[in-house]
């Protein structure tokens, strides 16, 4: 009798923003300023790289499919939660959540492995300069960006999976602005402790295992690096690793605390605002450290821009 009272839920309703109504407005502005940033920021490398052969190298290949990573990640979330801003009812469609939280977690964990790719990358780079070409050959490079692409969708089809066969039958407030894991898991009107236990192992996977392997990586080149004798060949040496550690210790930490953290240790208020970070900052973070701290990529970026304005004046 009382499952038959019970109502299904079709949609769910985001109050992530909704304390902040007289504050909408102005969130709207900024983050639509910094998602173009981040849009125009990431297709500028990606273009660059294109371009210049001087950068097809496979670190700025991993760099490149990075970079459409991060817009495809951003493009799930961010436009959404833009349009909610101006929107008196902001809502998702089960299916349309289902669909979010899918590509979010796919394309997320696929960034925690380009990043520990990247690292091994690096590693390679550094620690064995001479056999360097014959091991990051194509069809390596291609093949650990395809196995990063197909294992982050696996995880995050299992997780979708577990999630959205839960029974959700009572209140769809969803207290986020997008479609994540715990927001949801509150929401449901049964429990599947084996199938959090797996969430939880996943996550602890994704988050742990790849940021221990970019730190065994940086022991190992760090370890090379100190036996260099002179301090500029030092300096070069972790100048090429400088881009890549930043964008770690911010993609991996937002992450961490995220989907690491003891349940219900954090308010809504310092949830909201680690979730911006790790949806907006982290995309944004990435076209502005690699083109700022990298110097190859700044003289790609200049000859391209010189090409560009010599074509315009003809």
């Amino acid at each position: 009798m009382g499952r038959e009272n019970q109502t299904v839920v079709t949609e769910f309703i985001f109050v992530g923003f909704s304390r902040f109504a007289e504050l909408q407005v102005m969130l709207f502005l900024v983050f639509s300023l910094m998602y173009l940033v981040t849009l125009m920021g990431n297709v500028i490398i990606i273009t660059t790289i294109r371009l210049n052969r001087s950068l097809h190298i496979p670190m700025y290949f991993f760099l490149s499919i990075l970079s459409f990573s991060e817009i495809c990640y951003s493009l799930v979330i961010i436009p959404n939660m833009l349009a909610n801003l101006l929107r008196e009812k902001k809502t998702i469609s089960f299916i349309g959540c289902a669909t979010q939280m899918w590509l979010f977690l796919g394309f997320g964990c696929t960034n925690c492995m380009f990043l520990a790719v990247m690292g091994y990358d690096r590693y390679v780079s550094i620690c064995k300069p001479l056999r360097y070409q014959i091991l990051m050959n194509q069809g390596l490079c291609t093949k650990m960006v395809a196995c990063s692409a197909t294992t982050g969708f696996l995880f995050s089809t299992t997780e979708a999976t577990i999630i959205f066969t839960l029974p959700f039958c009572g209140p769809n407030k969803l207290k986020h602005f997008f479609c994540d894991l715990a927001p949801l898991l509150e929401l449901a009107c049964g429990r599947n402790y084996i199938g959090e236990t797996v969430i939880f192992m996943i996550s602890f996977f994704v988050v742990f295992c790849s940021f221990l392997f970019i730190l065994l990586s940086y022991i190992l080149i760090a370890n090379t690096v100190l036996k260099i004798p002179t301090t500029a060949g030092k300096r070069k040496a972790f100048s090429t690793c400088a881009s890549h550690l930043i964008v770690v210790v911010v993609h991996f930490g937002c992450a961490g605390i995220i989907y690491l953290r003891p349940k219900s240790s954090y308010t809504l208020d310092e949830t909201l605002f680690i979730s911006v970070s790790y949806t907006m900052v982290t995309p944004l973070l990435n076209p502005v450290v690699y083109s700022l701290r990298n110097k190859d990529v700044q003289i790609a970026l200049k000859k391209s821009l010189g090409k560009s304005s010599c074509t315009q004046r003809i």
